[in-house]
């Protein structure tokens, strides 16, 4: 039987430091969150894969609930 979901969770992410001096990986894991310069926002899915991602930037960015 197929159950109804409830709404899915996302995040606002925003990236509120330069990503200038970030390392390599810091810098691939923002851009692929579309994060490209200080100020700009996301929003992305509460799910592991978002989480980690996260996880590696967090020093850089600000993580609300959208």
């Amino acid at each position: 039987m197929a159950t109804k979901k409830a709404a899915s969770a996302e995040l606002k992410i925003k990236l509120v430091k330069s990503l200038i001096g970030a390392k390599d990986n810091q810098i691939a894991t923002a851009k692929a969150l579309g994060l490209t310069k200080v100020g700009s926002e996301t929003v992305q899915p509460d799910n592991a894969a978002t989480k980690g991602k996260i996880n590696t930037i967090i020093h850089l960015v600000k993580v609300t609930k959208a």
